[in-house]
């Protein structure tokens, strides 16, 4: 009996010892693996507020059915020349080099229209798009807007009707909202994940304007671009464009074109041929910076200047008026206003609430249209400037650098700048830009001369 029960105790007692030993192991693997991770990793692990999505109450099953079969994968094939020695590279020339890119695409109608970005089919020679059954097509080119980032192609040689998302009205759309972003990250097909409305009118370029995002913590990935953005019903609310990272992948902030934006150029790309951007004729206040520092600013956008004969000055709009509503929606900031007004036409009328002494008033405007040139030869976009801006410049004509069309031009950092003469002639107009352009040989050196915004004279040589 003793003897039993001694066996008894170093039995328990290996027992304890093992079950000791294996925690004490478990917990020093599990602190290697936390280490490693943090290590290998630039982020601080967090919970993904979209996992929590079982218990909200929110069914994403029917928008996600509605939407994977009409979102497409988009490859692009591009012909570019490859200089293969230093001869080639000087005189332009090269062996053809064929490259592929690869985006996604919305269907947006039942005989295959498809909305896209720009950047997904920039330079495209050939153009395929691939449905979620694995179907791929041939497909064609039918417009373009660099400067939304938005482009129309269509699916080609096909008479059957194709799954499309409707359109929803991006303006009602509400921060907090719960949507899906569908799209082809990495090449997989119809990749659906979820996430919120976490801000509207993002501006990432600061006072652009031609930039206001959605903004949405869904997770989008290369690839994506081009993708869907939808409510819970399934209704198209944005097109994925960009995200910010420091990596080139997803680290919780994504970027959409509203729908109504994107809608619009589509409906411009197919009645007209290009785009009619509506503007009120007014020029803004920059208050970054003050409201940065805290001043005691009102919000809304500050009207700085006001273009003569333009619908803002025959409406009635003046110089240190502050708009804060258009048509009943909520202007805060430029981005605000420049995201409305996207979705409208030249000759379109708006509402405007401005705050002018202390006083509200609605003024009724008249949008004109945004007249630019662009000018590919030194990869600049141009546009007309009002006489004040003229006047507060110190100097009598021009044309105001509205944009930058290439990598090679935007590092310049001369948007805004006034050019007053191409290649010694003067320049009053975008009409004697294109005059001038018009006239002169392409393998001739450029020359334009500019006043920057500290009022420098610089002139540069383009070859």
């Amino acid at each position: 009996m003793n003897k039993t029960m001694q066996l008894l105790g170093v039995a328990i007692f290996a027992g304890v010892i093992s079950i000791s030993g294996y925690k004490l192991l478990d917990d020093k693997q599990t602190d290697n693996n936390v280490a490693l991770l943090e290590e290998n990793s630039t982020f601080i692990p967090t919970t993904y507020a979209s996992t929590n999505s079982v218990n909200s109450g929110v069914d994403f099953t029917e928008a996600a059915e509605k939407t994977v079969h009409a979102v497409v994968h988009v490859k692009n094939k591009t012909i570019t020349s490859q200089p293969t020695n230093i001869f080639d590279y000087m005189n332009g020339k090269g062996q053809p080099r064929a490259t592929l890119g690869t985006g996604s695409g919305v269907i947006i109608s039942p005989d295959g229209y498809i909305v896209t970005n720009n950047h997904v089919i920039e330079n495209a020679s050939e153009l395929t798009v691939t449905l979620n059954n694995n179907i791929t097509y041939e497909a064609e080119l039918i417009g373009t807007d660099p400067k939304t980032d938005i482009a129309l192609i269509r699916i080609k040689d096909s008479d059957i009707d194709f799954p499309f998302v409707p359109f929803a009205d991006s303006n009602t759309v509400k921060i907090g909202e719960w949507v899906l972003a569908v799209g082809n990250p990495f090449n997989l097909t119809s990749t659906v994940t979820a996430g919120i409305v976490s801000a509207k009118a993002r501006d990432l370029a600061g006072d652009s304007d031609t930039q206001s995002f959605i903004q949405t913590d869904a997770a989008v990935n290369r690839g994506n671009s081009g993708g869907a953005l939808v409510n819970t019903n399934g209704e198209l609310i944005g097109i994925n464009t960009a995200i910010t990272s420091e990596t080139g992948s997803y680290v919780g902030y994504s970027f959409a074109v509203p729908s109504n934006n994107a809608r619009k150029v589509v409906e411009d790309i197919m009645e007209f041929g290009d785009v009619q951007r509506g503007i009120l004729g007014i020029s803004a206040l920059n208050n970054t910076a003050a409201i940065a520092s805290g001043a005691n600013i009102a919000p809304g956008v500050h009207v700085a200047d006001v273009e003569k004969g333009s619908g803002a000055d025959k409406g009635g709009i003046k110089t240190g008026d502050i708009i804060q509503n258009v048509d009943g929606i909520k202007i805060a900031k430029f981005s605000d206003l420049v995201g409305y007004l996207g979705s409208k036409r030249p000759n379109d009328v708006v509402e405007v609430q401005v705050l002018r002494d202390g006083n509200k008033k609605n003024i009724p405007v008249t949008l004109i249209k945004l007249e630019t040139l662009e000018i590919p030869d030194i990869g600049l976009e141009v546009k007309n400037v009002s006489e004040s801006a003229l006047k507060a410049r110190g100097i009598e004509y021009g044309v105001e650098i509205s944009r930058a069309l290439t990598q090679a031009t935007k590092r310049y950092r001369i948007e805004g700048d006034i050019i007053t003469l191409i290649d010694d002639i003067p320049i009053k107009n975008i009409d004697d830009a294109k005059r001038v352009m018009s006239t002169r040989r392409y393998e001739d050196a450029l020359k334009i001369t500019f006043i920057n915004k500290k009022g420098e004279t610089h002139s540069y040589i383009f070859r």
